[in-house]
């Protein structure tokens, strides 16, 4: 695979697609034969964490007999996780220093090359990454003694909190972002993050197998710019954008592997290609269809119906085709669900959109509801 540098502050150079560690197989023996296949076919930077049950635990096995040597070694942990019991009386960055070394232990290793601060979602989450006696602080003083080479954060926050984060965040050395041809919400702060020198890795890129579902409008579109399938059109999608620098794809079959590279190797779009695929997603965007932008005004609910999220399937459904998608999720929605609808008509009189809220619950019930 093509490398390219990883943003000027981390000086690496890495592969523009590779590992992440959330949904590796649970036979330990598997999911190391299948790491080790990822790093053979040229994937190099590894994202893992704490928080992803045993992954760390098995990239220990596949790293060993020389494998360590061949890869980028990224782990993470989330500040908002740590409860004051954790802290035993000291301080965030005690914690954090402590919990580097359980994690090297995990990953049996004697350093990483990045430790990152783990979904900072908002300013309260960035407060106490940053604050004295906070989270970077504790990662600092791991960089000092060699057991981390680099850091940075993972974000799912709002992206005016990104652009006014970004410029101040001279630590940073990687950002790794949600991005994809679902969701481009985050192409500014992309944008700015590159243009800094901060390495930008995106997470998703076919939107947590979104994009993999059957979908006759998606497949349609890929063969229009002449895509095999609608996930590799979403990759070379990525990978036409000069300001992201890597991808990480989460691995749970051999498969996974050989179909990321083989659509990084297909190739970037033309400016053409890239033309078409921007003239859908302008034509089926909320705002242009007149449809719910999750501004959530109409929220909360007297009834707890979780409007936004229902209205996000019927719009994934309606816009994308992603029918077999949307009823999956209205049906694994615990609560929340459109069948507490008591028709009062609140959320209608909070719209800004003056959607038909209480008509399209309906037919969310009707639809998608289980018999």
């Amino acid at each position: 695979m093509e490398e390219r540098d990883f943003g000027e502050r981390s000086r690496f150079r890495v592969p523009r697609a590779n590992i992440g560690g959330m949904r590796l197989p649970e036979d330990m023996d598997e999911a190391a034969a299948l790491i080790r296949h990822a790093i053979d076919s040229g994937m190099r930077y590894i994202d893992t964490s704490r928080g992803y049950g045993d992954s760390e635990l098995r990239f220990a096995k596949a790293l060993k007999d020389g494998y360590r040597d061949k890869v980028i070694l990224s782990t993470k942990h989330a500040p908002w996780s740590v409860k004051p019991e954790d802290l035993e009386g000291g301080t965030m960055a005690d914690f954090i220093r402590r919990e580097i070394d359980v994690q090297l232990g995990r990953l049996e290793v004697d350093y990483v090359d990045f430790y990152q601060a783990w979904s900072i979602n908002n300013q309260e989450h960035y407060d106490t990454m940053m604050k004295k006696g906070g989270m970077l602080e504790g990662i600092r003083r791991a960089m000092d003694e060699g057991l981390v080479r680099h850091t940075g954060f993972t974000t799912h926050a709002s992206l005016e909190d990104l652009l006014v984060w970004i410029p101040q965040a001279d630590w940073a050395e990687v950002i790794l972002f949600t991005y994809n041809v679902l969701n481009t919400k985050y192409a500014p702060a992309i944008a700015c993050a590159h243009g800094r020198g901060i390495g930008t890795i995106v997470m998703n890129p076919v939107g947590g197998g979104k994009l993999a579902a059957p979908s006759p409008v998606l497949m349609g579109l890929a063969q229009q710019v002449g895509a095999a399938s609608a996930p590799q059109m979403a990759i070379r999608w990525l990978i036409t954008n000069d300001h992201v620098d890597t991808i990480i794809s989460g691995i749970t079959r051999p498969s996974d592997v050989d179909d990321t590279i083989a659509a990084v190797e297909a190739g970037p779009f033309s400016g053409e290609q890239m033309a078409a695929i921007k003239a859908f997603q302008d034509k089926v965007a909320p705002e242009e269809a007149g449809f719910c932008t999750g501004c959530r005004y109409c929220m909360p609910c007297p009834q707890e119906v979780n409007i936004p999220a229902i209205m996000s399937c019927i719009y994934e459904d309606r816009y994308w085709g992603l029918t077999e998608w949307a009823t999956k999720r209205y049906q694994g929605m615990k609560t929340g669900k459109a069948d507490a609808c008591v028709q009062c008509g609140e959320c209608e009189e909070k719209c800004t959109q003056d959607l038909e809220i209480m008509k399209e619950l309906a037919y969310a019930r009707e639809k998608y509801g289980e018999s």
